[in-house]
């Protein structure tokens, strides 16, 4: 049985920054496909590699220090690493939609929301004002904003964050987007803000029926959010897994720590599990495990050779050596060999 083709196919990304102090190895080899309406869970510490990544996808790194060194990145029968700017400029906003993680300087200070909305439809689907207008209203409305009339007038300082994350939400939307990439959306936003965004998120993906990625350093947030997580560290893929599967079983000692750290219900009166040591520096390239020095089970291969991807079941990858020996799949399995990296 073939698969369907993914809504966007990442082969091989290397992304890296020349400094003063050497090349930063951000994002080593990563590969990943995302399927039509799935919600991807992009996981790691800071500096895994997480951003980078998926900023390296639509070239809004700096370049230089930024290079986007190898890779493919395939959508809609197009690479968005080589592709003509022009054509880039479609994408971005237009077929992808792109939250970041700070609203408050994200949006233009000095211009109104329903204006910031309207800029956004002014480039990808003119049309006439008061029609762009009206979009923007029912944008608002959309992401659940209080008075939506009277906030197409405010300016972004008047709004309380999560109204401010909201806003950037209905910019992103504004296009129909088939892919939304949110990075961090939450992070500055107090618990009960989280979770009305998480909400929100769910109930657009089932309206609307677009793929979602989205990244964070907190496992706890996309429990009840994705379909499928990729753990980042060291700018690269450790482990793969759908998310229910991930957390019954989870195979990468790095994915392990991140789990067992998490407080529950049942770990009351008992101290959190922490992961010893530091993490890699980005300077040196991978050519050994970067989780080595801190992994529990460490032994002599993990600091000759670098793992990566294979399967361990039809639908779970892992990068680590204790699972060297692939489990045999049938032909709806993973392949292996995929190699994985991200940084923040």
């Amino acid at each position: 049985m073939n698969r369907p083709t993914p809504a966007l196919r990442v082969t091989d990304l290397t992304t890296r920054f020349n400094t003063q102090d050497g090349t930063v190895h951000a994002v080593n080899g990563v590969s990943f496909d995302l399927a039509d309406g799935e919600v991807l869970g992009v996981v790691g510490e800071s500096g895994s590699g997480k951003s980078v990544t998926m900023m390296s996808l639509l070239r809004l790194i700096p370049t230089p220090p930024g290079e986007i060194a190898a890779g493919e990145a395939i959508f809609e029968d197009g690479d968005l690493l080589s592709m003509g700017l022009n054509d880039l400029r479609e994408v971005r906003g237009g077929k992808i939609g792109f939250i970041f993680q700070d609203p408050m300087t994200s949006l233009n200070p000095v211009v109104t929301v329903g204006d910031q909305i309207v800029e956004s439809l002014t480039v990808h689907q003119p049309t006439r004002r008061s029609e762009m207008r009206a979009r923007a209203l029912e944008l608002l409305q959309l992401v659940g904003i209080p008075s939506p009339e009277d906030r197409l007038r405010s300016y972004p300082h008047e709004l309380s964050g999560g109204m401010r994350q909201r806003v950037m939400i209905a910019i992103a939307l504004a296009c129909n987007p088939r892919i939304l990439v949110a990075d961090e959306p939450t992070t500055a936003l107090d618990v009960t803000i989280q979770a009305q965004i998480l909400e929100l998120v769910k109930d657009l993906r089932a309206k609307l029926g677009m793929a979602v990625i989205w990244i964070t350093h907190d496992l706890g947030v996309v429990a009840g959010l994705v379909d499928r997580v990729l753990v980042m560290y060291g700018g690269q893929i450790v482990e793969d897994a759908p998310v229910d599967e991930l957390y019954a079983d989870p195979r990468h000692p790095y994915t392990q720590g991140l789990l067992a750290s998490l407080p529950s219900a049942t770990s009351r009166g008992q101290k959190l599990v922490n992961i010893v040591g530091q993490p890699p520096d980005m300077r040196q390239s991978p050519t050994s495990c970067s989780f080595a020095p801190r992994c529990p089970h460490v032994f002599d291969r993990c600091h000759g050779e670098n793992p990566q991807l294979l399967a361990v079941s039809a639908t779970h990858k892992v990068a680590c050596w204790l699972d060297e020996v692939p489990v045999l799949v049938g032909t709806a399995g993973a392949t292996t060999g995929e190699g994985g990296d991200h940084d923040d």
